[in-house]
């Protein structure tokens, strides 16, 4: 049996909100593919991670996935570079409830639910919402620091400038479906059973296109291109997800409309590592500087100079802190911290004088003999003496 996705999270199927967000952080960090160089099951592992909690994270999603498994879900992936897919997992009009729910509404007699964007009658019938969509872009981690105004472009299900969205001939009107009098819904027996369906007469919307618009063919929906423009937060996470509200799908005649939800890829940057709000960068100092303290400057992600004191005696690989240099906090007041990696760097290439100097300090230090074993020497001067 596949595993779910709360066993791909590693939560209970009753985990809060916060509980899988924070199992999706600590995951992802871990198996990222910028830690990971050329791990090709750290990827998979990665890519199954992100696709839990893009459905546990999503109320709606997370519902259809603990009723339906995999299945209720199933076209809320997305493809990578812009791709779109409709969240229905039925395909683009099909009534989820009309998959599972007709057989048990008439068996048991069910009143029927008004679906989202119309239904009269007490019935699902009426015009359906629109599919939502989805949109992946990659931004560097400069744009995640300073927020960003993404141009997006692509094509979508918009409602027809020339009906309006009616789906009629301008001029003409809908009238209400004499097979299921406006409901959507036709009942018919099937031996001791009576049950219900949508109405094919209408598609389950009620009404009927009497003279169809000839530039949507009574849709009342046509596809054009589209261009918007997201706000990207500063702060944000690799893997977070928008929601635009109503910049989906055009619904049925006049319907409410899907959402777009755009999944944001944090490219990583050589300079540093990111640890949720925290970043990780390195300094090079050299022998004199790690051993006499200094001031040195730092380079901050939004481009910010920052002075730090190296402490005297500062050792290769020591973390120094500079508070409040990380990245801005998405949900809420202030940064993270910036913690810089000291690299202790050791001369390749000694003239003779610096040698000379060299070795009176080691024998100051040291007495004669250099090349003695000593706690916490770290093998420097015999990397600069040239000794095995």
């Amino acid at each position: 049996m596949a595993e779910d996705y709360y066993s791909q999270l590693g939560v209970a199927r009753n985990a809060t909100d916060a509980e899988i967000k924070t199992a999706y952080r600590k995951l992802a960090m871990k198996y990222h593919p910028d830690k990971n160089p050329g791990n090709k099951d750290a990827e998979e592992r990665f890519r199954k991670i992100n696709s839990a909690y893009e459905v546990l994270s999503d109320q709606k999603k997370r519902q259809m996935y603990d009723q339906f498994g995999e299945a209720g879900v199933s076209g809320a992936g997305g493809g990578p570079g812009g791709g779109f897919h409709g969240q229905n997992p039925f395909g683009e009009g099909v009534d989820v409830g009309d998959v599972f729910g007709d057989l048990f509404e008439g068996m048991f007699g069910g009143g029927g639910r008004g679906g989202r964007g119309g239904g009269g009658g007490g019935g699902r019938g009426g015009p359906r919402r629109g599919n939502d969509l989805k949109y992946e872009v990659d931004i560097s981690l400069e744009d995640a620091f300073h927020g960003a105004q993404l141009p997006l472009q692509f094509t979508r299900i918009t409602p027809c400038a020339t009906c309006r969205g009616s789906g009629a001939k301008p001029g003409s009107g809908v009238k209400r479906c004499a097979r299921c009098r406006g409901s959507g819904r036709v009942q018919f027996s099937q031996g001791f059973f009576s049950m219900t369906q949508t109405c094919p007469e209408c598609n389950g919307e009620g009404s009927v296109v009497e003279n169809p618009c000839k530039d949507c063919g009574g849709q009342g929906r046509v596809r054009r291109p589209a261009k918007l423009t997201v706000k990207v937060p500063a702060g944000i996470y690799d893997g977070a997800t928008l929601r635009i509200a109503g910049e989906g799908e055009a619904g049925g005649r006049g319907a409410e409309a899907g959402d777009l939800y755009v999944l944001v890829r944090v490219k990583g940057d050589p300079r540093f590592e990111r640890h949720e709000d925290d970043l990780i960068t390195e300094r090079q100092v050299d022998i004199t500087e790690a051993a006499l303290g200094t001031t040195v400057e730092v380079a901050g992600v939004g481009g910010e100079r920052t002075k730090i004191k190296i402490p005297a005696g500062v050792q290769h690989g020591a973390m120094l802190r500079v508070r409040e240099h990380g990245m801005p906090k998405l949900h809420g007041r202030g940064r993270g911290d910036l913690l810089v990696r000291v690299k202790v760097h050791v001369p390749q290439d000694l003239t003779s004088e610096q040698r000379t100097l060299l070795e009176e300090l080691a024998r100051s230090l040291h007495g004669e003999n250099p090349d003695a074993p000593r706690e916490n020497e770290g093998g420097v001067f015999k990397k600069i003496f040239g000794k095995d």
